[in-house]
C-alpha cells in the first residue's frame, strides 16, 4: 500500500476546515453520548523522528509516513472516553530511491474532555511498527466537530515517544466517527404558562379556633413536640422534658489491722451498697487500690497492700455475688501514703483499701 499524495491529504484538510466553518447547532450533549459506541476512519500522517535509521541502508533515515486507518470507541461517562484504532501506512525516506515497506500503528487512548464538548486531551500507549514493532506512549489533544448529533469530524495532535530506542515521534490526525444508538432526550425547561389571576369573592370572616395544651405544659399541642409530658416537669419551647446530668458516685474506703489482710465485719454494710450499686450499673467495673503504711520493707509492703486489695475483692465475689469479671486488684505498697508521720495514727490511717465508682444520669428538672 502507497502512502497518501501530499495534495490529497491537503484536499481533504481543506474539506475538513470548510465542514468545521458549519453552525455548531448540533452538538450534542455530553449526556446523551455516555454509553454510545462509534466507529469511524482517518488519515494520519507521521513525522519520525531523525534518528530513525532503516535496517536495510544505515545511511538512510526514515523522513516521515503517511495512511489510513479504522477505530471504534465507547463513551464511558461525561468526561472520558476509550479508543481503539489501527493504522496503516507508508514511510518515506529522505533518499526517495529507497524502497520501503509499508508499517501500521496500533493505539489503545482514553480521551479527556475537560469541559465536556469538544475540545479534548488524549493519552495512551501504541505499537508503533517502523521499520521494527516497539511500544510508544504518546500523549497529544485534539478537536471535534459535529456534523449533526451521530457525526463528527475531528483533528488530532500527539506525540510518541519510544522508550527501547528513546524516539520522538510527531503525528497529525484527521478523522470522521459515527456514533450509534439513538440519543437520550434532552430535559427543557418549559416557560412558564401566564395566567390571568382568578378573581376570588369575598369570603365571610370565620371565628378563630382556640388552640389546645392538652398537658398543660405550656406549650399548645401545634407546637409541642412531646405530648404528656409530667406534670412536675420543666419543659423547653417545645413541649419536651428539660434534663440535667447527675453524678451518682460510692466511695469505698476500708482499713486494716497492722500486718493484716482480713476484712472487718463494720464495712460490710458499704461493700453491700458497692454490690448493689454495680448491679443497677452493669456496664460498670471497678479496680481496688490496696496501700499499706511504711513500716517494714517496700518488698514486705507491696505484697501485702495486694493481699488487702483482693481480700476485699473475695468478700464483694463470695458474699455479695458481684461477677469476678467486673472486679480487679491491685497493690500499692507504701508509695501512696495519705500521712507521712512517723506515729501509729498515721500509720494506721495508710494501712487501707481505696476503691471509688460512678455513673452520670439524666435527672428531669423540675417546676
Amino acid at each position: 500500500m502507497r502512502y497518501l499524495p501530499v495534495s490529497k491529504i491537503s484536499q481533504f484538510i481543506g474539506l475538513s476546515i470548510f465542514s468545521l466553518s458549519l453552525s455548531a447547532a448540533e452538538q450534542p450533549s455530553a449526556e446523551s453520548l455516555v454509553g454510545k459506541v462509534y466507529l469511524g476512519g482517518h488519515t494520519l500522517y507521521l513525522k519520525t523522528d531523525e534518528d530513525r535509521l532503516f535496517n536495510s541502508n544505515a545511511n538512510s533515515s526514515i523522513d516521515h509516513a503517511s495512511g489510513v486507518g479504522a477505530e471504534a470507541g465507547y463513551r464511558i461517562s461525561e468526561l472520558f472516553e476509550t479508543r481503539l484504532s489501527y493504522t496503516h501506512f507508508n514511510p518515506v525516506a529522505e533518499n526517495h530511491n529507497v524502497d520501503l515497506s509499508s508499517g501500521k500503528s496500533i493505539a489503545l487512548d482514553l480521551l479527556y474532555f475537560p469541559f465536556k464538548e469538544s475540545f479534548y486531551v488524549v493519552g495512551g500507549a501504541d505499537v508503533l511498527d517502523v521499520e521494527e514493532s516497539n511500544l510508544s506512549a504518546a500523549l497529544g489533544a485534539g478537536y471535534r466537530h459535529y456534523l449533526s448529533k451521530n457525526m463528527a469530524l475531528y483533528f488530532e495532535g500527539k506525540g510518541h515517544y519510544q522508550f527501547e530506542d528513546n524516539y520522538t515521534d510527531l503525528s497529525a490526525k484527521l478523522g470522521f466517527i459515527y456514533f450509534f444508538g439513538t440519543q437520550k432526550a434532552e430535559i427543557k425547561r418549559s416557560e412558564p404558562v401566564k395566567t390571568k389571576a382568578a378573581v376570588v369573592a369575598p369570603i365571610a370572616a370565620v371565628a378563630p379556633i382556640a388552640e389546645l395544651d392538652s398537658d398543660n405544659d405550656g406549650v399548645l399541642d401545634s407546637k409541642d413536640n412531646c405530648a404528656n409530658t409530667p406534670a412536675t416537669d420543666k419543659v423547653n419551647e417545645v413541649g419536651c422534658t428539660v434534663f440535667t446530668e447527675a453524678q451518682d458516685t460510692v466511695e469505698l474506703l476500708i482499713n486494716f489491722d497492722s500486718n493484716k489482710a482480713v476484712v472487718k465485719e463494720k464495712y460490710k454494710p458499704i461493700m453491700v451498697k458497692v454490690a448493689k450499686f454495680m448491679e443497677a450499673y452493669p456496664d460498670l467495673s471497678l479496680t481496688i487500690k490496696g496501700h499499706s503504711s511504711a513500716k517494714g520493707s517496700a518488698a514486705y509492703n507491696q505484697t501485702l497492700s495486694a493481699k488487702r486489695a483482693q481480700a476485699v475483692v473475695d468478700v464483694l465475689i463470695n458474699d455479695f455475688g458481684v461477677d469476678a469479671s467486673r472486679l480487679n486488684s491491685i497493690g500499692y505498697g507504701e508509695s501512696e501514703l495519705l500521712n507521712t508521720d512517723n506515729t501509729a495514727a498515721a500509720h494506721e490511717q495508710n494501712r487501707r483499701i481505696e476503691a471509688t465508682i460512678s455513673t452520670t444520669n439524666k435527672v428531669a428538672e423540675k417546676r
